[in-house]
């Protein structure tokens, strides 16, 4: 109960003391609770003026971090494991003599070779079709799937399309007289896993083969037709594009390059392009005699 300066005057006068505590006054307008609290002793000796220690300060926990890894220098990066390096399949030996064969000696020998991997996984190898003394020569890249199943070069569709441009110049795999026909034959003569591009050792292991069977045909005109075929022959990285339109040679004979017939059912545009290489073709084996 708080007492009002009236009723304390009026107590006094009687005599009589006030029979309860007063109760603390409540703080003033804009005073906090905090302030309204009895001051703490430190604040009271100091209001009497004795000598006042600091008060102590509260030691929070410091947190350590934990000590950051040490850096690599600056300069080359952090050594990564290296990526195992593909391991190219042994080769086995290359039968000897291939350069003095004969027909006969020739395809019992690719038939039964075994100088890569390739050997392992074909149906059968692919040796070549066509006039054994023909004048013109054409030379693809490897055997498909179709090709390693019947065993024969340039079947299927590219096979067909190959035939409509034999045709259109006067030419034909089938049988007829030699100045018509032609000897068809691959880089490889077995099938690579899944279509996949020849491997450089493959071709080197199966090179020789083609080269005796151009020195057996003795052909007045070979038509080179495909990147690897290309680039197997004339010992060149230059892309068909730079190598088309003029004539190079191999073993003395006039080579002509072009287009795959695969390419160019996926891009029918360079059919042009490659009926003029047929007609170049055609002139260089007409100047032969």
């Amino acid at each position: 109960m708080r007492w009002t300066e009236r009723q304390r005057a009026m107590l006094r006068e009687m005599g009589v003391p006030p029979f309860w505590p007063e109760e603390a006054e409540a703080p003033a307008e804009g005073m906090t609770e905090s302030a309204a609290v009895p001051a703490a002793p430190a604040v009271q000796a100091a209001a009497a003026g004795a000598p006042v220690a600091p008060p102590a300060v509260p030691q929070r926990p410091v947190a350590v971090a934990p000590a950051a890894p040490a850096r690599a220098p600056l300069g080359r990066p952090p050594a990564m494991a290296d990526k195992p390096a593909a391991v190219e399949a042994p080769l086995g030996a290359r039968p000897a003599g291939i350069d003095t064969m004969d027909w006969a000696a020739l395809r019992a020998t690719v038939a039964g070779c075994q100088a890569c991997s390739l050997g392992a996984s074909r149906k059968q190898a692919v040796f070549g079709v066509g006039h054994e003394q023909a004048d013109w020569m054409i030379v693809g890249e490897a055997p498909g799937e179709q090709e390693d199943r019947e065993g024969e070069p340039f079947v299927g569709r590219a096979g067909q399309l190959l035939d409509r441009m034999l045709h259109a110049i006067d030419l034909t795999r089938g049988e007829d007289a030699p100045v018509r026909q032609v000897f068809i034959a691959n880089v490889l003569k077995c099938r690579p896993p899944a279509n996949r591009n020849p491997q450089p050792q493959e071709v080197s292991q199966c090179e020789p083969y083609l080269l005796r069977q151009m020195a057996l045909v003795q052909p007045k005109v070979v038509l080179a037709m495909g990147r690897f075929a290309v680039q197997s022959l004339l010992k060149t990285s230059e892309p068909i594009g730079k190598l088309r339109g003029r004539v190079h040679t191999v073993q003395g004979v006039p080579v002509v390059v072009t287009y795959h017939p695969a390419y160019l059912l996926r891009n029918p545009a360079d059919k042009a392009l490659a009926w003029a290489d047929l007609c170049l073709a055609r002139e260089v084996r007409a100047a032969a005699g």
